[in-house]
């Protein structure tokens, strides 16, 4: 059968020509992730390291600076994945996922600065899950693109919701 065929490097992604492809029948156990979504993950979560010190700013979503929601929009669109600019919104997209299950490419959400609030008002992705700790990447007020503990106790206080937004489908 002949198809284009999508490349993908450093972020960047471009079709090329046409190629004879044969179908091929994968097996995927269901216990263990395939190795494609590994591999996506960890490049998802590198290009986002990538970014780290950049400067917070309102609005923004591009490499001049970025707010927390503008941030994980710009990351997942470099995978085809359309996000809303707004933590809100986003805490309404994809499935929710208990602490427990939590695993690096997913969203964390936050209240904003009042720890009273039922509000999501802050977003990061999460880079690192222990039996200890989660660890998240994410623009914030104060130092831009920068790592970050759900144990430090101002997230910890303001925690509300982990989503994950990159399935089994997606991840391939």
């Amino acid at each position: 059968m002949k198809m284009s065929v999508k490349v993908v490097l450093l972020g960047l992604a471009a079709w090329v020509g046409t190629a004879l492809v044969e179908p091929v029948q994968a097996q995927i156990k269901t216990d263990a992730p395939a190795p494609e979504s590994t591999s996506t993950i960890e490049s998802l979560i590198d290009f986002a390291e990538r970014h780290l010190h950049i400067p917070y700013r309102s609005g923004g979503e591009s490499r001049k600076g970025f707010d927390c929601s503008g941030f994980v929009r710009y990351i997942f669109s470099n995978w085809g994945l359309s996000l809303p600019h707004s933590s809100a919104a986003q805490a309404n997209k994809g499935q929710e996922v208990d602490i427990a299950e939590a695993r690096p490419g997913d969203l964390i959400f936050f209240k904003g600065s009042n720890t009273k609030s039922t509000q999501v008002g802050h977003v990061g992705i999460i880079t690192e899950v222990t039996p200890d700790y989660v660890r998240f990447i994410h623009s914030a007020f104060k130092g831009g693109i920068r790592y970050d503990l759900l144990q430090s106790q101002y997230y910890r206080n303001r925690f509300m919701a982990i989503r994950r937004i990159l399935t089994q489908d997606d991840e391939g």
